[in-house]
């Protein structure tokens, strides 16, 4: 098995090593991918909740070439063999350079001791167990077997977890047997065990929490630097947990500054008097909505009545059949359900400003017509979809093809 300096050397930037083994991974388009294996490396593997590192590995040909091979993911097999991805073959034995992208790997380490201090303070503080952690390129989760958290609860995490991180608690590794591992869990040390034999690494924040873990950590609790719970959602095995830390939570607090303060200039008052604001906004655009619904159940009666007495009955039918100049979807809507409240009448309608164009066939009910059943057959005869019940459906087409759609619809619809 490689030597896995990460666990030990979490900071360091560059390593010596010597390819073990490639292989190649895939080929398409002309571009090959490799995977290598070094017999020693500070990339750190995907693996419980945490990404992997990314970086370079960097070679000598004996020509005095220097060949960089960007590592673009880092896996673990299961027989424990470690491997880059890169585009560049390196052969067994080349001696290698590498080189961590310390930058992204230190905000993982921030994620990542900050998910162990946050499981730890929600179990302590309201009993909720964590049942994973997803560390994301944005923000990181955590599943809690609970079905609710109140927002004081929620408050109560934060400041705790926040006050650890301002002790700067020491954050300290060792590995166990797996016999003290069980006698740790047994008295309630451990948090969790993992299924597997062996030596049991153990990550410990001074009187805080000891959980097992395979991941890269900070050295104290200040160096998480700061931590914000961004907000929940109900998931299928409880609550999920949003949190950013360090960096992470500076950059989401300015960018919610940025946003509070562009939407408060767009209301023309000040951050705190926006949510006032956007309230009122709401209210007023409420009360606009029922007043459109009100003036538009009005025009539809109106403009029904008239199409109505346009409209001759025959063959004991009467089919309004027309294309709307203005209006949109709901309107058309609403007024073929008005049309279909006369006897004997049955409505066709559409709107010419649009493609593909929004159909409605309404009938009522003494017509013995099933809407649903005509227009998506109609439909299907130019690839379209549509449906609905038997007194009204609905659908679109592109608007090249309306005036056939409604010559194969006409005839049955006036009984001929």
């Amino acid at each position: 098995m490689p030597e896995r300096l990460y666990y030990a050397e979490p900071f360091r930037t560059s390593f010596e090593a010597h390819v073990s083994d490639i292989r190649q991974v895939s080929h398409s388009r002309g571009q090959m991918v490799w995977q290598v294996a070094l017999d020693r490396t500070a990339f750190y593997p995907t693996g419980g909740g945490q990404p992997h590192d990314t970086g370079t590995l960097t070679a000598q040909a004996p020509s005095g070439v220097t060949l960089q091979a960007p590592i673009v993911d880092v896996v673990e097999d299961e027989a424990g063999e470690i491997w880059h991805t890169t585009a560049k073959p390196l052969l067994a034995g080349t001696a290698v350079r590498g080189e961590i992208d310390l930058a992204r790997r230190h905000d993982h380490m921030q994620q990542h001791s900050g998910q162990h201090l946050l499981s730890a303070v929600f179990l302590r503080e309201i009993g909720a167990a964590t049942v994973s952690f997803h560390l994301g390129e944005a923000a990181s989760t955590i599943d809690l077997a609970v079905g609710s958290i109140s927002a004081g609860e929620m408050e109560q995490v934060e400041e705790a977890v926040n006050s650890i991180l301002a002790e700067d608690r020491p954050i300290s590794m060792r590995t166990v047997d797996r016999t003290e591992a069980e006698a740790l869990l047994a008295a309630g040390a451990l948090r969790k065990l993992p299924p597997r034999e062996g030596t049991i690494r153990l990550i410990e924040i001074a009187g805080v929490d000891l959980n097992a873990c395979g991941g890269t950590h900070l050295r104290a609790t200040g160096q998480i630097g700061g931590l914000l719970l961004r907000g929940t959602e109900r998931v299928k095995q409880g609550l999920r947990v949003e949190f950013v830390c360090g960096l992470r939570a500076v950059r989401t607090a300015r960018t919610d500054r940025m946003l509070l303060t562009r939407a408060a200039a767009l209301l023309s008052v000040g951050r705190d008097q926006a949510p006032d604001a956007i309230d009122r906004l709401l209210a007023e655009s409420k009360a606009g909505n029922k007043e459109k619904q009100r003036l538009q159940e009005a025009l539809a009666a109106s403009e029904a009545g008239r199409l109505l007495l346009e409209t001759a009955i025959e063959n004991g039918r009467r089919l309004v059949s027309r294309s709307l100049s203005d209006g949109d979807a709901g309107y058309l809507k609403l007024l073929a359900s008005r049309l279909a409240m006369a006897p004997q009448t049955c409505a066709l309608l559409t709107l010419q400003a649009e493609d593909p164009a929004p159909l409605v066939l309404s009938a009522n009910g003494d017509l013995a017509l099933d809407c649903g059943a005509l227009l998506r057959d109609a439909l299907g005869h130019f690839g379209a979809r549509g449906g609905g019940s038997a007194g009204m459906a609905q659908g679109r087409i592109p608007r090249a093809d309306l005036d056939a759609l409604f010559s194969l619809l006409e005839p049955a619809l006036r009984g001929s």
